[in-house]
């Protein structure tokens, strides 16, 4: 059984490029016309007016979001993939920014474990069985000295 959406806008697909071959054929009969083809030109307005009608019948059903930035490329005459593929290099810079981020505090966590150790040597013991403990009961948010640590906050 076909998914109803991708179903519905297979339908709208078809009657977009129904549509597209109406057009077509109409530009061929204006572009010929003579009072002999008048009947046939009405008769394809006639189509292409009830095809616009079921396309816009069938659009109703479907559910799908274009971003502006990708109508207005349209509109400029542009490849609306640029949107795409400018929406994806900034999501690779943001996520290589995070990344660095987050090896700096891995780092910094790292360091401030290792000068824990060298001045508070059995503080920092007790730390490692409350973290060891915690994670293996919870399997959750570690604890430090009985308090609750947000999941968001790693201190491995």
């Amino acid at each position: 059984p076909e998914d109803p959406s991708k179903q519905n806008l297979a339908q709208v697909t078809g009657s977009i490029q129904k549509t597209l071959g109406l057009l077509h054929q109409l530009n061929l009969n204006v572009s010929s016309f003579s009072s002999a083809s008048q009947l046939p030109l009405l008769q394809r307005l006639n189509a292409l007016v009830a095809e616009l009608d079921t396309m816009q019948k069938l659009a109703d059903g479907c559910n799908i979001q274009v971003p502006m930035e990708v109508v207005n490329l349209i509109d400029d005459g542009k490849n609306p993939d640029e949107f795409t593929r400018d929406v994806l290099n900034s999501c690779i810079a943001k996520n290589q920014i995070t990344k660095g981020k987050t090896d700096a505090f891995k780092s910094l966590r790292k360091h401030l474990l290792e000068e824990l150790e060298e001045a508070f040597p059995d503080d920092a013991e007790a730390y490692r069985q409350i973290r060891a403990t915690s994670a293996a009961v919870s399997g959750n948010a570690p604890a430090f000295l009985g308090l609750a640590v947000p999941s968001h906050v790693y201190l491995y």
